[in-house]
């Protein structure tokens, strides 16, 4: 679809993208007219997860997207989960969960048995099973390669994994989780990309212990530091060849990217049409603040900016699922997912007012929640790196 070069099939091809994305959107409406904003803030207020949203979204099928159906899904493919994720965050939803779900899923779709995807992913489809994420790590951060949890192999054909990692979300209400970690201990490698492998446990193993973070987000779900002490996994936990997870891991990694651009975007939008509301009904000196260019402009760069983000997310999510390399665009597309909803979000505050951080106006209840999106699930500034690195050509960046 994306080699297309004339006119004619470039406008064919967004039609259809457009198209994909509208009827997923359609879909999600009416969940979300059933949980609103409200819901999820009386689950956050409660410090418990969405569970009836969550199975709304399995009845309707939309939490199998991106999964074939041959393996208990509702097709599409990393679009469409996209496009669910940017539909839940427009109605001030967004659910961690499921950027964490689509991005454990792809390697496993890709890789492992159908024995493995019937296990693990098709329970989570229809909401049966929740899956969590575990990469980073406190001494490694961003630089995954340098990782010290240790799965070696045990005497019953299985693995005994060793270590502990941070900023975990959700992992209370998961009922499995993958894990990245090392099989070959990185100093015993000749290349750092290489000893890496992916594992998905049970969260009732014996061995797994949760510490919650003090994050203050405003997400249903919390983050956790995880600790894996002698924790015995079966031969199948092993998703792929072990030692050769890196790649499987950067499969994962670039739709994960546009799952959180998809969250930026919703999010984005939602804060600015608040902004556009307030800012026909205010006027304190007998005209509307939304005459005002000081506010008008800011709102207006930030739409255009919402937009053009729009574009480049859709567009790498359609080469995704072409089978292109879509390292650089799903990276482009998160860097500028989240720079443009940070700004839509500060044009709401501004246009607000004072109001603006009075908590029942929810506005700066949005903020942390979109700010951190600069930072997870990978900083801006490493996005930066790779297109200096690997679109423009430039030295490593250090």
């Amino acid at each position: 679809m994306n080699t297309v070069t004339s006119p004619t099939g470039r406008q064919t091809a967004s039609s259809q993208i457009q198209s994909r994305v509208r009827d997923i959107q359609e879909a999600t409406r009416g969940v979300t007219a059933q949980y609103p904003r409200s819901y999820i803030l009386q689950c956050i207020q409660e410090d418990r997860f969405p569970e009836e949203l969550w199975q709304a979204l399995g009845t309707f099928g939309l939490l199998g997207l991106s999964v074939p159906e041959e393996h208990g899904g509702s097709g599409g493919g990393v679009l469409e989960i996209t496009a669910l994720n940017e539909a839940l965050a427009l109605a001030g939803i967004p659910t961690l969960f499921l950027v964490v779900t689509g991005l454990a899923r792809v390697p496993i779709i890709r890789n492992g048995t159908r024995e493995q995807i019937a296990k693990y992913v098709a329970p989570t489809c229809t909401g049966e099973k929740k899956m969590c994420f575990a990469i980073t790590e406190p001494n490694a951060g961003t630089n995954s390669f340098a990782m010290t949890t240790l799965a070696t192999p045990n005497a019953g054909g299985g693995w005994t994994l060793n270590g502990q990692k941070v900023f975990i979300s959700g992992a209370r209400d998961a009922d499995t989780m993958m894990v990245v970690a090392r099989t070959t201990k990185a100093a015993e490698v000749k290349h750092r990309t290489e000893g890496m492998s992916l594992f998905v446990l049970d969260m009732k193993t014996p061995g797994i212990t949760l510490r919650q973070l003090n994050i203050q987000v405003e997400t249903a779900e919390r983050q956790y530091m995880v600790f894996f002490d002698n924790v015995q996994l079966p031969a199948d936990a092993v998703i792929g060849e072990p030692g050769k997870g890196a790649k499987l891991m950067f499969e994962g990694l670039n739709s994960e990217r546009l799952l959180a651009a998809g969250a930026a975007l919703g999010l984005g939008d939602y804060a600015l049409a608040k902004a556009v509301a307030y800012a026909k009904d205010r006027k304190p000196f007998g005209k509307p603040i939304g005459s005002y260019q000081a506010l008008q402009h800011r709102m207006a760069l930030a739409k255009a900016e919402l937009e053009a983000a729009r574009l480049m997310t859709y567009d790498a999510a359609d080469r995704f699922d072409s089978g292109e390399d879509a390292g650089a665009h799903a990276n482009m597309a998160k860097l500028l997912a989240s720079r443009a909803a940070v700004a839509a979000v500060e044009a709401a505050l501004q246009t607000h007012g004072g109001y603006g951080f009075d908590r029942d106006y929810d506005i700066v209840t949005l903020w942390p929640m979109i700010r951190l999106l600069e930072i997870a699930p990978i900083n801006n500034e490493m996005l930066l790196n790779y297109v200096g690195e690997h679109v423009l050509g430039l030295p490593k960046s250090y």
